[in-house]
């Protein structure tokens, strides 16, 4: 997927790496995604991975942090 600048307004997205800056990615599909995004994460990442940034995540708005968990919830 190419990122959208406006997603990843403080970086270049062609320098993101979808491994090692997961939890990045992560956190701005969660408060700033759109519903194709959201889709993509959920296929590019383990549900324990997403559940886990929703969780513990410091960047989150509060109201998104308990959107996802209540969404995300076993």
């Amino acid at each position: 997927m190419r990122f959208r600048q406006s997603l990843f307004w403080d970086t270049d997205p062609k320098k993101i790496d979808k491994k090692k800056h997961a939890k990045y990615i992560i956190e701005r599909i969660l408060d700033f995604g759109t519903d194709d995004e959201v889709r993509w994460m959920s296929r590019s990442y383990q549900k324990k991975l997403i559940n886990e940034v929703a969780l513990h995540s410091r960047v989150l708005r509060p109201e998104t942090k308990n959107l996802w968990q209540l969404i995300t919830k076993n």
